[in-house]
């Protein structure tokens, strides 16, 4: 018989897979990073319990392409400072990507907030342009000219917080208890470049980042860089508490409800 290829793997082929997993090379990607301060009440409340503010209002977005073997990649987040435990971190609230496989592992494992989306990093000599778009917006644009070198930073670790959950099939709260995910990125950067521009925030229903204004430019850079990246949950949170945010996760909020559109035919 020939073989049925939604048959089981065999332990062979599991492992196999495993040990590619496991000796990654290096993926460099080329990204506009910026960072400023905001409304510290706006980025309270996008944070549900147990985080908790960090101490200055920052708001991150990084605009990246990755030339991954065989499907580039284009790769942003938006995120917020935040803390948990005592550990400083970031807490993303949108994660667009361009294709579909980078979307299963981040979010079916992390937790990542992950969507389909155009991410585009153009430079012309000293000219940059990055942005991020969904539904035809440009939700996050960075418009600026490349000013100089900047020492490389050394390497580091840095801790993004996910919530890891399953909508209910009954369309009422979650399938099992939702659980807060720890995910330490060990970045290395080998080019550093600062930017003089502006960061443009539009208005869009599905990506509202526009809710977090720029009060004060902190940083904009542009370089190449690469990390990998290890998670792990740290605990089991209330799902009465994280319901309420649970919208940053989708388009509709229908969809956490699996109800249809209003005005729909059944």
């Amino acid at each position: 018989m020939a073989r049925v290829r939604y048959g089981a793997r065999t332990e062979a082929e599991i492992a196999a897979a495993r040990e590619a997993r496991s000796t990654l090379p290096d993926i460099w990607s080329t990204g506009v990073v910026a960072l400023w301060e905001s409304d510290p009440d706006a980025v309270a409340a996008v944070l549900p319990p147990p985080l908790e503010p960090a101490r200055r209002p920052l708001v991150r977005a990084s605009i990246s392409t990755v030339e991954l073997p065989g499907y580039p990649l284009g790769a942003g987040s938006v995120a917020v400072a935040a803390v948990h435990d005592g550990h400083e971190g970031w807490y993303p609230l949108v994660m667009p990507m361009t294709h579909e496989r980078a979307l299963t592992g981040g979010r079916e494992v992390f937790g990542e907030p992950k969507k389909l989306g155009e991410v585009t990093v153009e430079r012309d000599g000293p000219v940059v342009r990055a942005a991020l778009v969904r539904h035809g917006i440009a939700f996050v644009e960075v418009r600026g000219t490349v000013g100089g070198a900047l020492p490389l930073p050394r390497p580091t670790a840095k801790l993004d917080f996910y919530f890891k959950f399953l909508p209910a099939v009954d369309g009422e709260g979650f399938d099992s208890e939702p659980v807060l995910i720890h995910c330490t990125r060990h970045e290395k950067v080998r080019r550093l470049e600062r930017i003089s521009g502006d960061v443009v925030l539009r208005e869009s229903v599905y990506d509202p980042v526009a809710d977090l204004p720029v009060r004060r430019l902190v940083e904009l850079t542009i370089g190449e860089k690469t990390s990998d990246q290890q998670g792990r949950a740290v605990e089991r949170v209330s799902a009465k508490a994280l319901l309420p945010y649970i919208h940053q996760r989708y388009d509709d909020p229908q969809q956490i409800h699996d109800g249809p559109p209003e005005g729909s035919v059944r």
